[in-house]
């Protein structure tokens, strides 16, 4: 089995292009930067950068509504492949084709307040009293699951 789960941010603004032809399809290409959760033998480097691209309407999904700085989850698969560059050397890539990515935070969050808006309050908490147990307000007995 090939699947793999990322959540990361977008380094850049994807990449798109389309295909030649009648059915011309969206090729997007971005780079997740994706947290490690141990730093191991004092790496720097807290973070793995993931080549990721993707095809089609996920393609233009990414074109359309991702950019850099987007938190986004990403299942897909590995793809391994090589290419000999213009200097005669054989480069080797790995890059996870996305079968499906979908957006990890709010809006809100992504605009740099992390997503967190307090909800007015519309009335006090009861108060603690002098034992650390809360006073319960009188006539709401009858909602407690127990008496």
């Amino acid at each position: 089995m090939n699947k793999v789960i990322l959540m990361g941010r977008l380094t850049r603004d994807p990449e798109v292009r389309y295909s030649q032809g009648e059915n011309a399809t969206a090729i997007a290409r971005y780079t997740l930067a994706v947290d490690r959760r141990f730093n191991r033998n004092n790496d720097e480097q807290t973070a793995d950068f993931i080549n990721c691209v993707a095809f089609g309407r996920s393609g233009e999904f990414a074109e359309k509504y991702l950019h850099k700085g987007t938190k986004i989850a990403v299942t897909g698969r590995i793809q391994t492949g090589s290419y000999t560059n213009k200097d005669g050397v054989k480069v080797y890539t790995t890059e996870v084709v996305v079968e499906e990515h979908e957006f990890a935070e709010s809006k809100n969050a992504s605009a740099g307040d992390g997503g967190y808006t307090p909800a007015p309050r519309s009335e006090a908490a009861p108060a603690a009293a002098g034992d650390g147990f809360m006073n319960i307000p009188d006539g709401i007995d009858e909602e407690l699951p127990f008496n």
